[in-house]
Protein backbone atom coordinates (compact mmCIF):
# COMPACT_ATOMS: atom_id res chain seq x y z
CA UNK A 1 0.00 0.00 0.00
CA UNK A 2 1.43 3.56 -1.47
CA UNK A 3 0.58 6.80 0.71
CA UNK A 4 -1.00 8.18 -2.38
CA UNK A 5 -3.16 5.09 -2.51
CA UNK A 6 -3.90 5.12 1.20
CA UNK A 7 -6.44 7.64 2.81
CA UNK A 8 -6.47 7.65 6.65
CA UNK A 9 -9.37 7.92 8.82
CA UNK A 10 -10.02 10.73 10.91
CA UNK A 11 -13.54 11.26 10.91
CA UNK A 12 -16.17 9.03 10.90
CA UNK A 13 -20.40 8.53 10.99
CA UNK A 14 -21.67 5.75 12.55
CA UNK A 15 -25.90 5.73 12.16
CA UNK A 16 -26.91 1.99 12.25
CA UNK A 17 -30.62 0.36 12.78
CA UNK A 18 -28.08 -2.85 12.63
CA UNK A 19 -26.17 -2.57 15.80
CA UNK A 20 -24.06 -6.29 15.23
CA UNK A 21 -20.02 -5.14 15.85
CA UNK A 22 -20.87 -1.88 16.58
CA UNK A 23 -19.13 -1.49 20.13
CA UNK A 24 -16.35 -3.27 18.43
CA UNK A 25 -15.76 -0.92 15.86
CA UNK A 26 -16.40 1.82 17.79
CA UNK A 27 -14.01 1.27 19.93
CA UNK A 28 -11.27 0.68 17.21
CA UNK A 29 -12.33 3.97 16.25
CA UNK A 30 -11.70 5.40 19.42
CA UNK A 31 -8.35 3.61 19.81
CA UNK A 32 -6.99 5.24 16.36
CA UNK A 33 -8.04 8.77 17.64
CA UNK A 34 -11.04 8.77 15.10
CA UNK A 35 -13.30 11.73 16.15
CA UNK A 36 -16.75 10.23 15.94
CA UNK A 37 -20.34 11.46 14.82
CA UNK A 38 -23.56 9.36 15.42
CA UNK A 39 -27.39 9.89 15.56
CA UNK A 40 -30.40 8.79 17.64
CA UNK A 41 -29.86 5.21 18.78
CA UNK A 42 -27.08 5.10 17.63
CA UNK A 43 -24.99 7.52 19.79
CA UNK A 44 -27.07 6.37 22.56
CA UNK A 45 -25.43 2.68 22.44
CA UNK A 46 -22.09 3.99 22.12
CA UNK A 47 -22.45 6.31 24.64
CA UNK A 48 -23.91 3.78 27.02
CA UNK A 49 -20.96 1.68 26.22
CA UNK A 50 -18.44 4.82 27.02
CA UNK A 51 -17.40 5.99 24.34
CA UNK A 52 -16.61 9.47 23.07
CA UNK A 53 -19.43 10.63 20.34
CA UNK A 54 -20.77 13.93 18.77
CA UNK A 55 -24.38 14.43 17.73
CA UNK A 56 -25.16 15.32 14.15
CA UNK A 57 -27.60 17.81 15.21
CA UNK A 58 -24.49 19.44 16.78
CA UNK A 59 -22.65 19.69 13.82
CA UNK A 60 -25.25 20.68 11.83
CA UNK A 61 -27.30 23.34 13.84
CA UNK A 62 -30.56 22.12 13.43
CA UNK A 63 -32.22 19.16 15.75
CA UNK A 64 -33.84 15.93 14.66
CA UNK A 65 -37.49 16.71 13.66
CA UNK A 66 -40.35 14.93 12.24
CA UNK A 67 -39.52 11.48 14.59
CA UNK A 68 -36.16 11.13 12.81
CA UNK A 69 -37.29 11.66 9.09
CA UNK A 70 -34.65 14.80 8.78
CA UNK A 71 -31.41 14.36 10.60
CA UNK A 72 -28.57 13.72 8.50
CA UNK A 73 -29.83 15.83 5.03
CA UNK A 74 -27.81 18.41 5.66
CA UNK A 75 -25.13 20.34 3.44
CA UNK A 76 -22.60 19.91 6.52
CA UNK A 77 -23.61 16.23 6.51
CA UNK A 78 -23.28 15.79 2.59
CA UNK A 79 -20.87 18.70 2.28
CA UNK A 80 -18.28 16.29 4.27
CA UNK A 81 -18.91 13.49 2.30
CA UNK A 82 -19.30 14.50 -1.60
CA UNK A 83 -16.69 17.21 -1.42
CA UNK A 84 -13.59 15.98 -3.29
CA UNK A 85 -10.10 16.62 -1.16
CA UNK A 86 -8.31 17.13 -4.88
CA UNK A 87 -10.44 20.04 -6.35
CA UNK A 88 -9.68 23.83 -4.64
CA UNK A 89 -13.98 25.06 -5.01
CA UNK A 90 -14.22 21.96 -3.40
CA UNK A 91 -11.84 23.04 -0.65
CA UNK A 92 -12.69 26.54 -0.58
CA UNK A 93 -16.48 25.70 -0.12
CA UNK A 94 -16.14 23.83 2.61
CA UNK A 95 -13.67 26.35 4.63
CA UNK A 96 -16.40 29.07 3.02
CA UNK A 97 -19.31 27.05 4.90
CA UNK A 98 -17.74 25.53 7.59
CA UNK A 99 -17.91 21.97 6.67
CA UNK A 100 -15.83 19.38 7.79
CA UNK A 101 -14.35 16.20 5.80
CA UNK A 102 -15.66 12.34 6.59
CA UNK A 103 -13.39 10.13 5.74
CA UNK A 104 -15.91 7.14 7.30
CA UNK A 105 -19.44 6.40 6.27
CA UNK A 106 -20.90 3.33 8.31
CA UNK A 107 -24.85 3.22 7.94
CA UNK A 108 -27.11 0.20 7.98
CA UNK A 109 -30.42 0.70 6.73
CA UNK A 110 -34.01 0.41 8.26
CA UNK A 111 -34.96 -3.14 7.92
CA UNK A 112 -37.53 -3.01 5.72
CA UNK A 113 -36.80 -6.34 3.96
CA UNK A 114 -37.44 -7.82 7.65
CA UNK A 115 -40.39 -6.31 8.41
CA UNK A 116 -42.30 -6.93 5.11
CA UNK A 117 -41.59 -10.58 6.01
CA UNK A 118 -43.41 -10.01 8.98
CA UNK A 119 -46.03 -7.68 8.56
CA UNK A 120 -47.83 -6.56 5.31
CA UNK A 121 -49.26 -3.22 7.57
CA UNK A 122 -48.65 -0.47 5.24
CA UNK A 123 -47.94 2.28 7.66
CA UNK A 124 -45.25 0.15 9.55
CA UNK A 125 -43.90 -0.67 6.45
CA UNK A 126 -43.69 2.97 4.71
CA UNK A 127 -42.31 3.87 8.19
CA UNK A 128 -39.43 1.47 7.59
CA UNK A 129 -38.51 3.28 4.36
CA UNK A 130 -35.27 4.86 4.89
CA UNK A 131 -34.74 8.02 3.12
CA UNK A 132 -31.52 9.45 4.77
CA UNK A 133 -29.51 6.42 5.19
CA UNK A 134 -29.56 5.46 1.57
CA UNK A 135 -28.91 9.39 0.47
CA UNK A 136 -25.12 9.04 2.75
CA UNK A 137 -24.40 5.41 1.33
CA UNK A 138 -24.77 6.71 -2.21
CA UNK A 139 -23.26 9.84 -1.92
CA UNK A 140 -20.24 8.45 0.13
CA UNK A 141 -20.09 5.52 -2.58
CA UNK A 142 -19.79 8.09 -5.18
CA UNK A 143 -16.81 9.57 -3.51
CA UNK A 144 -15.06 6.24 -2.92
CA UNK A 145 -11.48 8.03 -3.71
CA UNK A 146 -11.51 9.68 -0.73
CA UNK A 147 -14.02 7.84 1.78
CA UNK A 148 -14.54 4.55 3.02
CA UNK A 149 -18.24 3.37 3.44
CA UNK A 150 -19.52 0.03 4.77
CA UNK A 151 -23.45 -0.82 5.12
CA UNK A 152 -22.48 -4.75 6.11
CA UNK A 153 -21.31 -5.63 9.85
CA UNK A 154 -19.64 -8.49 8.02
CA UNK A 155 -16.83 -5.70 6.40
CA UNK A 156 -16.14 -4.37 9.92
CA UNK A 157 -13.30 -7.02 10.90
CA UNK A 158 -11.20 -6.66 7.79
CA UNK A 159 -11.53 -2.82 8.00
CA UNK A 160 -10.64 -2.62 11.60
CA UNK A 161 -7.65 -4.62 10.39
CA UNK A 162 -6.43 -2.19 7.54
CA UNK A 163 -6.84 0.80 10.25
CA UNK A 164 -5.26 -0.60 12.74
CA UNK A 165 -2.15 -1.60 10.51
CA UNK A 166 -2.54 1.08 8.40
CA UNK A 167 -4.22 4.25 9.61
CA UNK A 168 -6.73 3.81 6.68
CA UNK A 169 -7.89 1.79 3.32
CA UNK A 170 -6.64 1.70 0.08
CA UNK A 171 -8.56 2.49 -2.95
CA UNK A 172 -8.96 -1.18 -3.87
CA UNK A 173 -11.05 -1.91 -0.70
CA UNK A 174 -12.53 1.47 -1.44
CA UNK A 175 -13.92 0.57 -4.47
CA UNK A 176 -15.08 -2.88 -3.75
CA UNK A 177 -17.03 -1.43 -0.19
CA UNK A 178 -18.37 0.93 -2.73
CA UNK A 179 -19.44 -1.45 -5.16
CA UNK A 180 -21.43 -3.34 -2.56
CA UNK A 181 -22.91 -0.13 -1.40
CA UNK A 182 -24.24 0.84 -4.26
CA UNK A 183 -26.16 -3.06 -4.89
CA UNK A 184 -27.04 -2.94 -1.56
CA UNK A 185 -29.03 0.20 -1.70
CA UNK A 186 -30.55 -0.87 -5.54
CA UNK A 187 -31.47 -3.97 -3.55
CA UNK A 188 -33.37 -1.90 -1.37
CA UNK A 189 -35.24 0.19 -3.55
CA UNK A 190 -36.03 -3.07 -5.15
CA UNK A 191 -37.54 -4.79 -2.59
CA UNK A 192 -39.72 -1.49 -1.93
CA UNK A 193 -40.92 -1.54 -5.18
CA UNK A 194 -41.53 -4.50 -5.77
CA UNK A 195 -43.64 -4.54 -2.28
CA UNK A 196 -45.82 -1.36 -3.63
CA UNK A 197 -46.20 -3.22 -7.49
CA UNK A 198 -47.62 -5.89 -5.42
CA UNK A 199 -49.93 -3.67 -3.84
CA UNK A 200 -51.44 -1.78 -6.48
CA UNK A 201 -51.11 -5.28 -8.39
CA UNK A 202 -48.73 -4.06 -11.23
CA UNK A 203 -46.92 -7.02 -10.99
CA UNK A 204 -45.53 -6.64 -14.48
CA UNK A 205 -44.53 -2.75 -13.93
CA UNK A 206 -42.96 -0.42 -17.50
CA UNK A 207 -39.92 -0.40 -14.93
CA UNK A 208 -38.52 -3.54 -12.49
CA UNK A 209 -35.73 -4.94 -11.10
CA UNK A 210 -34.66 -8.09 -9.89
CA UNK A 211 -32.33 -7.81 -7.17
CA UNK A 212 -30.86 -10.62 -3.98
CA UNK A 213 -28.29 -11.06 -1.60
CA UNK A 214 -25.75 -13.79 -2.24
CA UNK A 215 -26.30 -16.65 0.65
CA UNK A 216 -23.32 -18.49 -0.78
CA UNK A 217 -20.74 -19.04 -3.17
CA UNK A 218 -21.44 -22.91 -4.97
CA UNK A 219 -19.10 -25.08 -6.22
CA UNK A 220 -19.55 -24.74 -9.71
CA UNK A 221 -23.12 -24.55 -11.92
CA UNK A 222 -25.13 -27.00 -13.63
CA UNK A 223 -21.79 -28.18 -15.15
CA UNK A 224 -17.93 -27.66 -13.50
CA UNK A 225 -16.42 -24.88 -15.81
CA UNK A 226 -19.42 -22.10 -15.37
CA UNK A 227 -19.12 -20.15 -11.89
CA UNK A 228 -22.56 -20.47 -9.63
CA UNK A 229 -23.96 -18.81 -6.37
CA UNK A 230 -27.19 -18.60 -4.66
CA UNK A 231 -29.18 -15.46 -4.28
CA UNK A 232 -31.99 -15.01 -2.24
CA UNK A 233 -34.25 -11.85 -2.94
CA UNK A 234 -37.09 -10.37 -0.42
CA UNK A 235 -39.58 -13.03 -2.00
CA UNK A 236 -40.12 -14.79 1.86
CA UNK A 237 -41.69 -18.14 -0.14
CA UNK A 238 -41.11 -21.20 1.96
CA UNK A 239 -39.06 -23.85 -0.04
CA UNK A 240 -35.38 -24.37 -0.94
CA UNK A 241 -33.81 -20.63 0.14
CA UNK A 242 -35.78 -20.01 3.58
CA UNK A 243 -35.37 -24.11 4.43
CA UNK A 244 -32.96 -24.85 7.31
CA UNK A 245 -30.67 -27.50 6.71
CA UNK A 246 -29.92 -30.53 9.44
CA UNK A 247 -27.15 -32.61 7.81
CA UNK A 248 -25.36 -33.26 4.66
CA UNK A 249 -23.02 -31.63 2.21
CA UNK A 250 -23.83 -27.88 0.49
CA UNK A 251 -26.39 -27.89 -2.26
CA UNK A 252 -25.32 -27.99 -5.55
CA UNK A 253 -26.73 -25.68 -8.35
CA UNK A 254 -28.41 -28.58 -9.93
CA UNK A 255 -29.65 -29.97 -6.29
CA UNK A 256 -30.98 -26.41 -5.49
CA UNK A 257 -32.56 -26.19 -8.89
CA UNK A 258 -33.88 -29.99 -8.81
CA UNK A 259 -35.22 -29.48 -4.85
CA UNK A 260 -37.13 -26.03 -5.83
CA UNK A 261 -39.19 -27.98 -8.53
CA UNK A 262 -40.13 -30.94 -6.08
CA UNK A 263 -40.97 -28.45 -3.24
CA UNK A 264 -43.23 -26.46 -5.54
CA UNK A 265 -44.95 -29.86 -6.78
CA UNK A 266 -45.58 -31.74 -3.65
CA UNK A 267 -47.66 -28.07 -2.76
CA UNK A 268 -49.88 -28.91 -5.16
CA UNK A 269 -51.65 -31.36 -3.51
CA UNK A 270 -53.88 -31.67 -0.03
CA UNK A 271 -53.33 -35.00 0.93
CA UNK A 272 -50.04 -36.35 2.03
CA UNK A 273 -48.22 -36.16 -1.41
CA UNK A 274 -44.48 -37.60 -2.00
CA UNK A 275 -42.54 -36.26 -5.46
CA UNK A 276 -38.86 -37.75 -6.40
CA UNK A 277 -37.12 -35.73 -9.05
CA UNK A 278 -34.24 -35.96 -10.92
CA UNK A 279 -33.46 -33.06 -13.48
CA UNK A 280 -36.24 -30.93 -12.35
CA UNK A 281 -38.40 -32.91 -13.65
CA UNK A 282 -40.95 -35.84 -11.83
CA UNK A 283 -40.23 -39.64 -12.19
CA UNK A 284 -42.51 -40.46 -9.95
CA UNK A 285 -45.68 -38.38 -7.74
CA UNK A 286 -48.42 -39.88 -5.52
CA UNK A 287 -50.70 -38.97 -2.72
CA UNK A 288 -52.08 -41.12 -0.58
CA UNK A 289 -53.67 -41.25 3.10
CA UNK A 290 -50.00 -41.05 4.78
CA UNK A 291 -46.73 -40.25 3.43
CA UNK A 292 -45.39 -44.01 3.62
CA UNK A 293 -48.13 -45.02 1.49
CA UNK A 294 -47.63 -42.28 -0.26
CA UNK A 295 -43.71 -43.06 -0.81
CA UNK A 296 -44.33 -46.62 -1.65
CA UNK A 297 -46.38 -45.34 -4.59
CA UNK A 298 -43.87 -43.10 -5.83
CA UNK A 299 -41.28 -45.11 -5.97
CA UNK A 300 -42.83 -48.21 -7.22
CA UNK A 301 -43.82 -45.57 -10.27
CA UNK A 302 -40.26 -45.61 -11.37
CA UNK A 303 -37.51 -46.93 -8.96
CA UNK A 304 -34.88 -47.05 -11.17
CA UNK A 305 -34.72 -43.06 -12.21
CA UNK A 306 -35.52 -42.44 -8.29
CA UNK A 307 -31.86 -43.31 -7.49
CA UNK A 308 -30.09 -40.70 -6.86
CA UNK A 309 -33.31 -38.52 -7.10
CA UNK A 310 -34.74 -35.34 -4.78
CA UNK A 311 -37.28 -36.00 -2.53
CA UNK A 312 -40.08 -33.70 -1.43
CA UNK A 313 -43.16 -34.10 0.82
CA UNK A 314 -45.81 -31.97 2.12
CA UNK A 315 -46.01 -33.42 5.06
CA UNK A 316 -43.88 -33.50 8.50
CA UNK A 317 -41.15 -36.40 7.48
CA UNK A 318 -42.49 -39.49 9.81
CA UNK A 319 -40.31 -42.44 11.22
CA UNK A 320 -41.85 -44.79 8.97
CA UNK A 321 -40.86 -42.92 5.64
CA UNK A 322 -37.88 -42.07 6.84
CA UNK A 323 -36.37 -45.52 7.20
CA UNK A 324 -37.84 -46.03 3.47
CA UNK A 325 -36.26 -42.78 2.23
CA UNK A 326 -32.72 -43.87 3.91
CA UNK A 327 -33.19 -47.22 1.49
CA UNK A 328 -32.64 -45.66 -1.38
CA UNK A 329 -29.53 -43.47 -2.43
CA UNK A 330 -31.08 -39.91 -2.27
CA UNK A 331 -29.38 -36.49 -2.62
CA UNK A 332 -31.91 -33.92 -0.94
CA UNK A 333 -34.76 -34.85 1.33
CA UNK A 334 -37.08 -31.63 1.66
CA UNK A 335 -40.12 -31.31 4.34
CA UNK A 336 -42.00 -28.98 6.23
CA UNK A 337 -40.52 -30.29 9.20
CA UNK A 338 -39.50 -33.82 11.13
CA UNK A 339 -39.96 -36.10 13.42
CA UNK A 340 -37.10 -36.28 16.14
CA UNK A 341 -36.85 -40.04 15.49
CA UNK A 342 -36.49 -39.13 11.38
CA UNK A 343 -34.01 -36.86 11.97
CA UNK A 344 -32.06 -39.70 14.23
CA UNK A 345 -32.77 -42.41 11.06
CA UNK A 346 -31.24 -39.35 8.29
CA UNK A 347 -28.59 -38.97 10.39
CA UNK A 348 -27.34 -42.83 9.56
CA UNK A 349 -26.61 -41.17 5.97
CA UNK A 350 -24.71 -38.11 6.85
CA UNK A 351 -23.97 -37.17 2.80
CA UNK A 352 -27.72 -36.87 2.61
CA UNK A 353 -29.10 -33.51 2.67
CA UNK A 354 -31.91 -33.09 4.97
CA UNK A 355 -33.99 -29.83 4.56
CA UNK A 356 -36.48 -28.59 6.47
CA UNK A 357 -38.89 -25.54 5.14
CA UNK A 358 -40.94 -25.11 8.40
CA UNK A 359 -44.17 -24.14 6.60
CA UNK A 360 -45.27 -25.19 2.99
CA UNK A 361 -45.36 -22.43 0.19
CA UNK A 362 -48.73 -21.06 -0.92
CA UNK A 363 -50.21 -23.03 -3.78
CA UNK A 364 -51.96 -19.99 -5.37
CA UNK A 365 -49.05 -17.65 -5.17
CA UNK A 366 -49.16 -15.67 -8.66
CA UNK A 367 -45.56 -14.46 -7.97
CA UNK A 368 -42.98 -12.95 -10.45
CA UNK A 369 -40.91 -15.22 -12.20
CA UNK A 370 -37.45 -13.90 -13.69
CA UNK A 371 -35.40 -16.03 -16.42
CA UNK A 372 -32.56 -14.05 -18.12
CA UNK A 373 -31.71 -14.26 -22.02
CA UNK A 374 -28.88 -12.58 -23.65
CA UNK A 375 -29.59 -8.78 -23.04
CA UNK A 376 -32.32 -9.38 -20.75
CA UNK A 377 -34.73 -10.92 -19.00
CA UNK A 378 -38.47 -12.65 -18.87
CA UNK A 379 -40.53 -11.87 -16.49
CA UNK A 380 -43.79 -13.85 -15.70
CA UNK A 381 -45.74 -14.69 -12.83
CA UNK A 382 -46.20 -18.13 -11.17
CA UNK A 383 -48.48 -20.87 -12.74
CA UNK A 384 -50.75 -20.88 -10.23
CA UNK A 385 -53.58 -22.13 -12.64
CA UNK A 386 -56.00 -24.37 -10.75
CA UNK A 387 -58.85 -26.65 -12.12
CA UNK A 388 -62.01 -28.24 -10.17
CA UNK A 389 -64.21 -30.72 -11.24
CA UNK A 390 -67.02 -27.84 -12.18
CA UNK A 391 -64.49 -26.21 -14.63
CA UNK A 392 -63.84 -29.58 -16.73
CA UNK A 393 -66.40 -29.80 -19.75
CA UNK A 394 -66.87 -33.31 -20.81
CA UNK A 395 -66.39 -33.69 -24.90
CA UNK A 396 -67.19 -36.94 -25.67
CA UNK A 397 -69.67 -39.53 -25.99
CA UNK A 398 -68.55 -41.47 -22.46
CA UNK A 399 -68.04 -38.97 -19.00
CA UNK A 400 -65.27 -40.15 -16.81
CA UNK A 401 -66.39 -41.89 -13.25
CA UNK A 402 -65.91 -40.19 -10.20
CA UNK A 403 -62.78 -42.02 -9.43
CA UNK A 404 -61.35 -41.31 -13.29
CA UNK A 405 -62.30 -37.16 -12.04
CA UNK A 406 -59.99 -37.38 -9.24
CA UNK A 407 -57.07 -39.08 -10.99
CA UNK A 408 -57.74 -36.77 -14.16
CA UNK A 409 -57.34 -34.02 -12.19
CA UNK A 410 -54.19 -35.70 -10.28
CA UNK A 411 -52.53 -35.70 -13.11
CA UNK A 412 -53.00 -32.71 -14.49
CA UNK A 413 -51.67 -31.03 -11.66
CA UNK A 414 -48.73 -33.10 -11.84
CA UNK A 415 -48.32 -31.91 -15.68
CA UNK A 416 -47.91 -28.59 -14.62
CA UNK A 417 -44.08 -29.60 -13.20
CA UNK A 418 -43.20 -31.40 -16.11
CA UNK A 419 -41.27 -29.86 -18.43
CA UNK A 420 -43.14 -29.53 -22.29
CA UNK A 421 -44.03 -31.70 -24.06
CA UNK A 422 -45.64 -33.39 -21.07
CA UNK A 423 -48.02 -36.56 -21.08
CA UNK A 424 -48.60 -37.90 -17.23
CA UNK A 425 -50.53 -41.53 -16.64
CA UNK A 426 -51.63 -42.26 -13.34
CA UNK A 427 -53.56 -44.41 -11.63
CA UNK A 428 -55.15 -44.30 -7.98
CA UNK A 429 -53.67 -40.83 -7.47
CA UNK A 430 -49.58 -42.24 -8.52
CA UNK A 431 -47.78 -41.55 -11.34
CA UNK A 432 -47.56 -44.84 -13.85
CA UNK A 433 -45.59 -43.21 -16.34
CA UNK A 434 -44.40 -39.85 -17.57
CA UNK A 435 -42.92 -38.32 -20.52
CA UNK A 436 -41.15 -35.34 -20.90
CA UNK A 437 -39.63 -32.26 -22.68
CA UNK A 438 -40.24 -33.64 -26.07
CA UNK A 439 -40.27 -31.94 -29.54
CA UNK A 440 -43.02 -34.11 -30.22
CA UNK A 441 -46.10 -34.96 -28.31
CA UNK A 442 -46.57 -38.00 -29.97
CA UNK A 443 -42.67 -38.80 -28.44
CA UNK A 444 -43.47 -37.68 -25.22
CA UNK A 445 -46.72 -39.90 -25.32
CA UNK A 446 -44.54 -43.18 -26.50
CA UNK A 447 -41.69 -42.13 -23.99
CA UNK A 448 -44.55 -42.34 -20.89
CA UNK A 449 -45.71 -45.56 -22.34
CA UNK A 450 -41.80 -46.44 -22.58
CA UNK A 451 -41.06 -46.02 -19.03
CA UNK A 452 -44.60 -47.72 -18.01
CA UNK A 453 -43.63 -50.65 -19.49
CA UNK A 454 -40.31 -50.42 -18.29
CA UNK A 455 -41.07 -50.43 -14.56
CA UNK A 456 -43.88 -53.17 -14.95
CA UNK A 457 -40.86 -55.24 -16.40
CA UNK A 458 -38.47 -54.33 -13.59
CA UNK A 459 -40.96 -55.16 -11.08
CA UNK A 460 -42.05 -58.54 -13.14
CA UNK A 461 -45.77 -57.13 -13.55
CA UNK A 462 -47.55 -59.17 -16.37
CA UNK A 463 -48.53 -55.45 -17.82
CA UNK A 464 -47.48 -52.04 -17.56
CA UNK A 465 -50.08 -50.03 -15.33
CA UNK A 466 -51.36 -47.96 -18.33
CA UNK A 467 -53.84 -49.98 -18.37
CA UNK A 468 -56.68 -48.76 -16.82
CA UNK A 469 -55.18 -46.09 -15.93
CA UNK A 470 -55.65 -41.89 -17.23
CA UNK A 471 -53.53 -39.66 -19.23
CA UNK A 472 -53.02 -35.76 -19.30
CA UNK A 473 -51.32 -33.53 -21.80
CA UNK A 474 -49.84 -30.10 -20.99
CA UNK A 475 -51.45 -28.75 -24.10
CA UNK A 476 -53.49 -29.23 -26.76
CA UNK A 477 -52.86 -32.37 -29.73
CA UNK A 478 -52.29 -31.20 -32.54
CA UNK A 479 -53.25 -34.29 -34.25
CA UNK A 480 -55.24 -37.51 -33.57
CA UNK A 481 -52.12 -39.80 -32.98
CA UNK A 482 -51.17 -38.48 -29.53
CA UNK A 483 -53.95 -39.61 -28.43
CA UNK A 484 -54.20 -42.83 -30.31
CA UNK A 485 -50.87 -43.75 -28.54
CA UNK A 486 -52.39 -42.52 -25.26
CA UNK A 487 -55.54 -45.30 -25.89
CA UNK A 488 -53.36 -47.96 -27.34
CA UNK A 489 -51.12 -48.47 -24.16
CA UNK A 490 -54.59 -48.47 -22.15
CA UNK A 491 -55.53 -45.14 -21.22
CA UNK A 492 -59.21 -44.66 -19.99
CA UNK A 493 -59.58 -41.20 -20.13
CA UNK A 494 -57.69 -38.39 -21.14
CA UNK A 495 -57.69 -34.36 -19.74
CA UNK A 496 -55.98 -32.20 -22.03
CA UNK A 497 -56.68 -27.88 -22.80
CA UNK A 498 -58.63 -28.19 -26.16
CA UNK A 499 -58.31 -25.69 -28.91
CA UNK A 500 -56.74 -27.01 -31.58
CA UNK A 501 -58.15 -26.59 -35.29
CA UNK A 502 -58.58 -30.58 -34.99
CA UNK A 503 -60.05 -31.02 -32.10
CA UNK A 504 -63.13 -32.68 -33.82
CA UNK A 505 -60.50 -35.50 -34.90
CA UNK A 506 -59.20 -36.00 -31.63
CA UNK A 507 -62.70 -36.22 -30.17
CA UNK A 508 -63.70 -38.79 -32.42
CA UNK A 509 -60.70 -40.69 -32.19
CA UNK A 510 -61.12 -40.86 -28.54
CA UNK A 511 -65.37 -41.69 -29.05
CA UNK A 512 -64.45 -44.56 -31.76
CA UNK A 513 -61.92 -45.74 -28.22
CA UNK A 514 -64.84 -45.60 -25.98
CA UNK A 515 -62.94 -43.49 -23.32
CA UNK A 516 -63.99 -40.47 -21.81
CA UNK A 517 -61.77 -37.07 -22.16
CA UNK A 518 -62.13 -33.60 -20.31
CA UNK A 519 -61.30 -30.30 -21.84
CA UNK A 520 -59.70 -27.64 -19.41
CA UNK A 521 -59.57 -24.79 -21.67
CA UNK A 522 -56.16 -24.07 -19.48
CA UNK A 523 -52.35 -25.31 -20.91
CA UNK A 524 -49.46 -25.81 -18.63
CA UNK A 525 -46.66 -25.53 -20.79
CA UNK A 526 -43.35 -25.34 -18.75
CA UNK A 527 -40.04 -24.96 -20.55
Amino acid sequence: MTSQDLHPIRRALLSVSDKTGLIDLAHALQASHVEILSTGGTARTLRDAGLDVIDVADVTGFPEIMGGRVKTLHPKIHGGLLARRDLDDHLNAMTQENIEGIDLLVVNLYPFEATLASTDDRDILVEKIDIGGPAMLRAAAKNHDFLTVLCDPADYSEFTQSLQQYGGTNFAMRERLAAKTFARTAAYDSAISGWMANRLDHRLPDMTSLAGSKTESLRYGENPHQQAALYKTGTHRPGVTTAHQLQGKPLSYNNINDTDAAFELVAEFDAPTIAIIKHANPCGVASASNLRAAWDMAFAADPVSAFGGIVAMNRPLDTATASAVVDLFTEVVIAPDASEDAVKIMSAKPNLRLLLTGDMPDRTDAYVKFKSVAGGFLAQTRDAGMITKSDLKIVTKTAPTEAQLDDLLFAWAVTKHVKSNAIVFAKDKSTVGIGAGQMSRVDAARIAVQKAADTAAHHGWDAPRTSGAVAASDAFFPFADGLEALVAAGATAVIQPGGSMRDDEVIAAANAAGIAMVFTGMRHFNH
